[in-house]
């Protein structure tokens, strides 16, 4: 089993789930709203507002770097469904601007279904 966390942008969370539940992965959690910030040293909302010509953002400008809302998404899959996850997160959040997000995997050595005692993959489905 492996764990899938993805990070991805804010407006991206409606499409992402029905991409997940799409391929085949209807169970998943998902962490409202996250702060954090990449390597970059920009506000990506704030230089949007200002290239739009919106005084409160341009006078943002000048400021540290602040930290980005984002949703993380946690996600539980046997082995093979490891890609099909990946590549669906990847193809539903990719923009091709900084921001896009991260995904981490992680090896899941057991899992257990509280209500019925299941284990294994037998609990993720």
């Amino acid at each position: 089993m492996k764990e899938i966390i993805a990070i991805i942008r804010m407006k991206k969370m409606n499409e992402t789930k029905q991409a997940l539940i799409d391929a085949g992965i209807s169970s998943f959690t998902a962490l409202g709203r996250i702060l954090g910030r990449g390597k970059g040293q920009v506000h990506f909302d704030i230089l949007e507002g200002a290239e739009n010509g919106y005084q409160e953002a341009i006078e943002q400008l000048g400021g540290p770097p602040r930290l980005v809302a984002k949703r993380l998404i946690a996600i539980v899959v046997p082995d093979e469904m490891k890609q099909t996850a990946i590549d669906t997160i990847i193809k539903t959040n990719q923009t091709g601007k900084p921001g896009d997000g991260k995904i981490f995997v992680t090896d899941i050595t057991d899992s257990i279904r509280v209500r019925t005692g299941e284990i294994g993959d037998a609990a993720l489905v």
